[in-house]
C-alpha cells in the first residue's frame, strides 16, 4: 500500500517536473514600457529635457532628417529545442522640432516589422569557386614570380 503511493506520488512529480521544462521562456528586450509614463508624454507641452527624465535614454535616435528619439521594445518567447520568436514588439518615435519641443509621439507594433529571410548558409561572390584542394596547394610557386610585386 505504502509502496504504490510512494509510486503514485513520484509519477506525478516526474510528470509534473516535465510539463514544467515545456513552458517557454519569456525575456524582455530593449526598452520595459510603462503605459503611464509613454502617456504622459504630450506634444506641445514637452521638450526633449523631460522626455529624457520622463521615458529615460532612448534605444536609438536619428542621425538625418528631424530629430527623432525612438524607444524600441521586443517581447521574445522561446520554447525547449525551437528558435526565438517574438511575441510583442513596440517602438514609441517621439519627434521634436528645431527648438527641441515635442510635435508628436507615434507608436507602432509588430506590424512594421520586416521578416527577412536569406538564401541558404553562404553568401554569394563574384570570382571563381576554388575547391579544397586548390585553396592548399594554390599558391605553391605563386612566391617571389615576376610580376608579383616580389623583388621590387
Amino acid at each position: 500500500m505504502y509502496r504504490a503511493n510512494a509510486f503514485k506520488i513520484g509519477l506525478v512529480a516526474a510528470m509534473g517536473i516535465g510539463l514544467a521544462g515545456c513552458s517557454s521562456i519569456r525575456e524582455s528586450r530593449g526598452y520595459v514600457v510603462d503605459a503611464m509614463l509613454v502617456d504622459a508624454v504630450q506634444p506641445g507641452l514637452d521638450n526633449q529635457r523631460s522626455v529624457e527624465m520622463t521615458l529615460g535614454r532612448p534605444s536609438f535616435t536619428s542621425d538625418y532628417g528631424q530629430p527623432t528619439w525612438y524607444y524600441v521594445s521586443s517581447v521574445t518567447a522561446r520554447r525547449p529545442f525551437e528558435g526565438t520568436r517574438i511575441a510583442s514588439h513596440s517602438v514609441l518615435a517621439v519627434k521634436f522640432d528645431t527648438a527641441g519641443n515635442v510635435v508628436s509621439a507615434d507608436r507602432s507594433g509588430i506590424d512594421r516589422v520586416v521578416r527577412l529571410s536569406p538564401d541558404g548558409d553562404k553568401t554569394p561572390t563574384l570570382g571563381r569557386e576554388r575547391g579544397f584542394l586548390e585553396d592548399l596547394f594554390g599558391n605553391i610557386g605563386q612566391v617571389g614570380a615576376p610580376g608579383a610585386g616580389a623583388g621590387q
